[in-house]
């Protein structure tokens, strides 16, 4: 979580930005949301496809697919006045894994996207965010052709923690985007309150 605390002319509340991960498997469509949604251009660390990177990934399902980013996307949102989202989009791949500790220090919580037709790739970045205990939403990226599941059963194949949010998106359109944001900020803020709850109590 990272917070501005400049001081505020006339007693006004100081901004807060919040640090929220964009993970998933590759080729999920994590780039796609943080350029749909993000009021500055996306910082964005893509590269073409190489024939020796074709050996360690998995392009399964995705054979369109000719670039992928190498480091982490970057982009900006404002939610409401004095709430701004820092948004940091992961790589898809397991070579790249160890950047994953780095990009989730201070983060709020994750939107972990999911393709139906390749519901398995998302499992390793559910089971990052549940053993570190970042709060997290699935967003179902509605691909065009895929069929449509329900919330209740995408939950089920991952067998999510009662609880955790299952929403269904469309990464490209703004709007959506915006939605699964503003649940995943309304679900950690829960999260974390009830946690400090705990720990006082």
């Amino acid at each position: 979580m990272v917070s501005e605390h400049s001081d505020a002319p006339g007693g006004e509340t100081a901004a807060l930005a919040l640090k929220i991960l964009v993970a998933g498997g590759f080729g999920v469509g994590k780039t796609t949301l943080v350029g749909a949604v993000s009021e500055i251009r996306p910082l964005r660390t893509e590269e073409l496809l190489s024939e020796a990177g074709q050996s360690v990934d998995d392009t399964d399902g995705v054979d369109h697919k000719t670039t992928t980013t190498v480091a982490m996307d970057f982009g900006r949102i404002t939610i409401r006045s004095g709430l701004s989202l820092y948004l940091f989009g992961t790589p898809g791949q397991d070579r790249f894994w160890f950047l994953w500790d780095e990009l989730s220090q201070g983060a709020l919580g994750a939107v972990v996207l999911a393709d139906t037709r390749r519901l398995e790739d998302c499992f390793p970045a559910v089971d990052y965010f549940e053993h570190r205990r970042i709060p997290f939403v699935v967003a179902v990226n509605c691909f065009a052709g895929a069929r449509r599941h329900g919330a209740p059963d995408v939950s089920r194949a991952l067998d999510l923690d009662r609880g955790t949010p299952v929403v269904l998106c469309d990464a490209r359109d703004r709007d959506s985007g915006k939605e699964v944001l503003i649940r995943l900020v309304e679900y950690a803020g829960r999260m974390h309150t009830a946690r400090l709850l705990d720990s006082v109590g």
